[in-house]
């Protein structure tokens, strides 16, 4: 009995939740981890008061980039993700998109995000040269070296001096502390991620900082908490900011707490627990940046 052949609306159907899929529009957490830092930043850099364009154009950004960078680590493990079992109905795994139809849909965002970025400055436009070669170059990280976990803060935080860039012209030297909790932040919550996959990782060569570890994971991620903690501290220290900030540095404490409960028997579904709240922890220090320009002792009337 012959096959019927797929009509054209089911085709396109397919192709439409292929694309979906692919830059993880279904799956907002990532984006919702890149946002917090660009938004840290332009709140940062703007006093609390950024202007609409800047605004817009940054949480533009990370969603076009969020996208762009998910479709060009598809394409980098289009032949290991079949082998994990969290990654193996990817659509280019399944075939619901091609590699063709991948690096036109990437090609794309990225024009859409050169677009938005050549509305800022030209210091913000070179820094984001950077930023897309980090984005890029992230995915094939994990096959030379244990730490691609740091790249991927890398490129998570460049929105920050970006963010600098667009709103003073200018890369003050306060901002770096800002950049390196952001960078320790993602390694720990992207090595709680990594130790989710690390049975998968082991069996087929793949490289994480959750692997490097080993037995000290929980303990080292501990560590790298009061690193973090240590770096928001000094940002608030270089930036004057006040008692509404380092409330929220105590909320993110006591995240950090909950999340070193959680992960403390290695159990994968936890892990995926403390990963996917730290969404949270974004919004915390979002809320304590805003509170102190708008509420606090020095806010603008």
């Amino acid at each position: 009995m012959e096959s019927i052949p797929p009509s054209a609306s089911s085709i396109v159907t397919t192709k439409w939740r292929g694309a979906i899929e692919i830059t993880r529009f279904d799956k907002p957490i990532g984006t919702l981890l890149l946002l917090a830092p660009t938004l840290w930043g332009v709140v940062l850099a703007s006093e609390g008061r950024p202007s609409w364009t800047v605004l817009s154009i940054f949480v533009a950004g990370a969603i076009v980039m969020r996208a762009a960078g998910c479709i060009a680590n598809d394409l980098a493990d289009r032949d290991l993700d079949g082998h994990v079992a969290r990654t193996r109905l990817r659509p280019l795994v399944t075939g619901a998109l091609s590699v063709g139809e991948a690096i036109t849909l990437l090609g794309g965002l990225l024009v859409l995000a050169l677009i938005l970025v050549a509305l800022t400055n030209p210091l913000t436009v070179k820094l984001s040269v950077i930023g897309a070669g980090l984005a890029l170059v992230y995915p094939f990280m994990k096959r030379f070296t244990h730490w691609p976990q740091i790249v991927l803060g890398l490129a998570f935080s460049w929105s920050i001096p970006m963010a600098f860039a667009a709103s003073q012209s200018a890369l003050p030297h306060e901002l770096w502390w800002l950049f390196a909790a952001n960078v320790l932040w993602t390694l720990i919550y992207d090595t709680q991620y990594a130790m989710v996959d690390r049975e998968d990782d082991l069996a087929i060569g793949i490289k994480s900082t959750a692997i490097l570890f080993g037995d000290l994971d929980v303990r080292i991620i501990a560590g790298l908490q009061c690193l973090c903690l240590l770096a928001f501290w000094r940002c608030g220290v270089a930036f004057e900011l006040g008692r509404f900030y380092y409330l929220a540095i105590i909320g993110v404490a006591l995240m950090f707490a909950w999340h070193i409960w959680l992960i403390r028997s290695r159990d994968t579904a936890q892990c995926f627990v403390a990963f996917n709240q730290s969404k949270w922890i974004g919004l915390i220090v979002l809320s304590g940046l805003c509170a102190h320009f708008w509420f606090g002792d020095n806010a603008a009337l």
